[in-house]
C-alpha cells in the first residue's frame, strides 16, 4: 500500500536525515520537506513557533499537506519531513485529501535535540530557546504513544528500519476525522 508518512518532531530530532533514508527505501517515492513551504513566504512571515503564527502555520501546512497528498494519491510513497504537532495533525490529514496517514513522531531527549541544533552546519535554524519550546510542546502533548519513536540509535538507517518494520502493523496510522 502506498502511504504518506509524516515524519515529525522538534528541531534536532533527526527528521530530515531519517526522512531521506526512508524515502530512498521505496521503489517510487517522494520527499516533501515541509520547511521549504515556509520559504515561499516572501514578506509578512512570522516565526512559526510564535503564538501569533498560528493562522500562517495553518495555511502553510495545508499547502504542504495538499502537495504531499497529491503525490501519494498519484502512486508515490511519500515521506513528509516537517513539524506537524499533534495540535495540527487532524487539519494536516484533512488537507491531504487522504483517508489516513502514517504519523511518526521522532522524540529523542531534549539534550540530544539541543546538541544537534547547536552543531548544525548548512541549516538556517539554530535557535536553542525555540528548540526547547518546540520540544516541550511535543513532549507535553496528549499524544498516543504508538506514534512515538524514541530513537534508540543515532544511526538513521536503524531508525528508518524500525519505522519500516512497524508500518505493516499500522502502528502509526492516523485516520482523517
Amino acid at each position: 500500500m502506498v502511504d504518506l508518512i509524516v515524519l515529525t518532531g522538534p528541531p534536532g530530532a533527526g527528521k530530515s536525515t531519517v526522512a531521506r533514508v526512508l524515502a530512498a527505501r521505496f521503489a517510487a517515492s517522494a520527499l516533501v520537506p515541509g520547511d521549504d513551504f515556509f520559504a515561499f513566504l516572501v514578506r509578512g512571515a512570522v516565526l512559526p513557533w510564535l503564538p501569533e503564527a498560528h493562522a500562517q502555520n495553518e495555511v502553510v501546512l495545508a499547502s504542504a499537506a495538499r502537495a504531499a497528498g497529491t503525490l501519494a494519491a498519484g502512486g508515490y510513497s511519500v515521506v513528509y519531513d516537517g513539524v506537524v504537532g499533534p495540535w495540527f495533525v487532524d487539519a494536516f490529514t484533512a488537507a491531504t485529501g487522504l483517508s489516513r496517514i502514517q504519523y511518526v513522531v521522532l522524540l529523542p531527549s531534549e539534550d540530544q535535540c539541543l546538541a544537534r541544533v547547536a552543531t548544525r552546519t548548512g541549516h538556517g535554524f539554530t535557535d536553542a530557546a525555540a528548540t526547547r519550546h518546540m520540544y516541550r510542546a511535543f513532549a507535553d502533548a496528549d499524544l498516543d504513544q504508538r506514534h512515538l519513536v524514541r530513537l534508540p540509535s543515532d544511526d538513521p538507517e536503524v531508525t528508518a528500519g524500525l519505522i519500516l518494520d512497524r508500518l505493516p502493523a499500522d502502528d502509526f496510522v492516523h485516520l482523517r476525522r
